[in-house]
């Protein structure tokens, strides 16, 4: 079992940054050993991919909206997620929620049906 808790989110101006973070507790071993992603939901909308990173941090995938805005990164040692975001604009107004999958295979990363944890969210607004 891996809890997940994102924190970070707020409300900025459009243009700003803002570096959103998700800690695991439970089984830590399991948040190691597992591909992690950030997805968002805005609102009357579905969610959707943002990011995803292997374990070992060696494979990454984004969304074309976030690529060269957002960075996606990990830290294992402190059994954390970080989701970098630059230049945000109010498309990027969102829930955000951080995933965990249940399994170490870096496959279908940008399906949501992948990942096994989720995290409650962490509110992001952008004022335009």
């Amino acid at each position: 079992q891996v809890q997940l808790v994102e924190s970070g989110g707020g409300l900025v101006q459009a243009g700003e940054s803002l570096k959103l973070s998700c800690t695991a507790s439970g089984s830590t071993y399991a948040f190691r050993a597992t591909p992690m992603g950030w997805f968002r939901q805005a609102p009357g909308k579905v969610r959707e991919f943002v990011a995803a990173i292997s374990s070992g941090s060696s494979m990454i995938d984004y969304a074309d909206a976030v690529k060269g805005r957002f960075t996606i990164s990990r830290d294992n040692a402190k059994n954390t997620l970080y989701l970098q975001m630059s230049d945000l604009n109010s498309d990027d107004t969102a829930l955000y929620f951080c995933a965990a999958k249940m399994r170490p295979t870096y496959s279908n990363p940008k399906d949501e049906g992948e990942y096994w944890y989720w995290g409650q969210g962490t509110q992001v607004t952008v004022a335009s």
